[in-house]
């Protein structure tokens, strides 16, 4: 089965983070279901984490993510590299299929199974079938606005579902402010 989904994009600007993604989740050719929920709040709402992948493993991904921001106090490259290297020695989570996108007020990371944990130089964090569209489209808004993060990441999700047939449905979002 030809599994494809998400685009999920995070931005990260003068201390506040956001998160924007798609809720549209496809089989083959196939739209199944338009109102996937792809973000949450951690860490007591101070980090927000997106996913892209099977949504079993995401989620399993996405708890283990928040035992490791517990066990190193909302440290989110601490937690993320621990994760990530658990994820990859790990004979159980080696076989997960997902990726995770996570942000807070200071730092924007992708973190994949084989061991990687790559922080944007720029704020801008994407995962999914269309990332690439997302990133471009919200590196333009960020060179060429004055937007916020929040708005930056819907407006680049809705451009990215303009041209990603495997993104559209019900846009979600969130925004966290670092204190």
């Amino acid at each position: 089965m030809d599994l494809r989904s998400t685009t999920v994009i995070g931005i990260v600007k003068n201390g506040k983070a956001a998160m924007a993604a798609d809720g549209q989740v496809t089989i083959g050719d196939t739209i199944m279901k338009m109102t996937a929920k792809k973000l949450r709040k951690l860490c007591g709402g101070t980090v927000l984490v997106g996913f892209s992948g099977a949504g079993a493993d995401a989620f399993a991904l996405v708890e283990r993510l928040e035992e490791k921001l517990e066990a190193f106090r909302g440290n989110l490259p601490r937690a993320s590299i621990e994760l990530a290297r658990e994820w990859r020695t790990d004979k159980y989570l080696r076989e997960l299929n997902a990726m995770l996108a996570a942000v807070d007020g200071h730092h924007a990371l992708v973190i994949g199974g084989s061991g990687e944990v790559v922080e944007s130089p720029d704020g801008i964090v994407s995962v999914g079938s269309g990332s690439p569209y997302a990133i471009a489209a919200a590196r333009a808004l960020v060179k060429h606005t004055r937007m916020g993060p929040l708005k930056i990441a819907r407006e680049s999700i809705a451009i990215a579902s303009d041209i990603c047939i495997y993104t559209g449905g019900e846009l979600q979002s969130e925004e966290i402010c670092q204190e």
